[in-house]
């Protein structure tokens, strides 16, 4: 696991990106995407690329070079005020998180998750474990008290996910202070089924990995999903403070004051 060092390791995440999102899923690319097969866009210049790679090697291959690492999970990453010398989150474009970031600023940092994905056979555990230890080494050395983003089930269709959107809205809700909404236009009702018709073990086992995870951490999600056509999704909003998690998982990937030591960051590259 590392930070994206070159234009050449950000191409093998965003090749990666295209195998799972375009060819795996339900992403449409247009003429360019497909002619490139890499999913790519004008945030990729501006952000960090967490990257899992496999440096193993064929050794049952009498090969007189050693097999090259591949990139195998990845986890695009975009500090706050990168994002505010630049055109903003991402995540703008769904949910208006401005109000809740500008009520927080003198006392949060806001860090934005996005483009998480790893290749069908390495979605294990370990993939996992390994992400999120490179996500919360770059939360401890940035200083970010905010993990935000969105995360996504599968498909277009909302009222195909009823049970567990619904289960979000009942139990999983953000507080108050702690809201955003998606935008009027793109809103789309998580209140499908009354609460006391919602099964929480069902719907648990409905909901994608990712987001699992996520709750497990202690996020929050915001008011509404969004239908995403592009990628053929159906989004909710994550919102993760730091103090929000649970501390038992610190004794496995360390406090949030532990002081680590800070890899290279190479951002600002050009990516054609």
């Amino acid at each position: 696991m590392r930070l994206a060092r070159s234009v050449a390791d950000i191409k093998k995440a965003q090749r990666l990106r295209f195998e799972v999102f375009y060819k795996e899923m339900a992403a449409v690319a247009d003429t360019r995407t497909q002619l490139k097969k890499r999913d790519e866009d004008e945030y990729d210049v501006l952000c960090d690329h967490l990257l899992v790679i496999d440096k193993t090697v064929d050794r049952g291959m009498k090969r007189p070079w050693p097999r090259r690492a591949k990139v195998v999970g990845t986890y695009r990453v975009l500090p706050q005020d990168v994002a505010e010398r630049n055109q903003g989150f991402y995540t703008q474009g769904e949910y208006d998180i401005a109000p809740l970031i500008a009520k927080k600023r003198a006392t949060h940092r806001f860090m934005e998750l996005g483009r998480s994905c790893v290749l069908k056979p390495y979605r294990n555990r370990r993939s996992v474990e390994l992400l999120w230890q490179g996500l919360w080494t770059y939360v401890r050395e940035h200083g970010a008290n905010v993990m935000i983003g969105c995360a996504s089930f599968p498909g277009t269709d909302p009222k195909a996910h009823a049970l567990a959107l619904s289960f979000l809205h009942h139990y999983s809700l953000a507080p108050e202070e702690w809201r955003a909404s998606a935008h009027p236009e793109q809103k789309v009702d998580m209140n499908m089924m009354p609460k006391e018709e919602v099964n929480a073990k069902e719907a648990m086992k409905l909901m994608p990995p990712l987001i699992k995870g996520y709750l497990r951490l202690g996020a929050y999600v915001g008011d509404g999903a969004v239908v995403d056509k592009q990628f053929g999704t159906t989004d909710v909003l994550i919102i993760l403070p730091v103090e929000a998690i649970d501390s038992r998982y610190f004794s496995h990937f360390g406090a949030p004051d532990e002081v680590v030591p800070q890899p290279a960051s190479r951002r600002g590259h050009s990516v054609h």
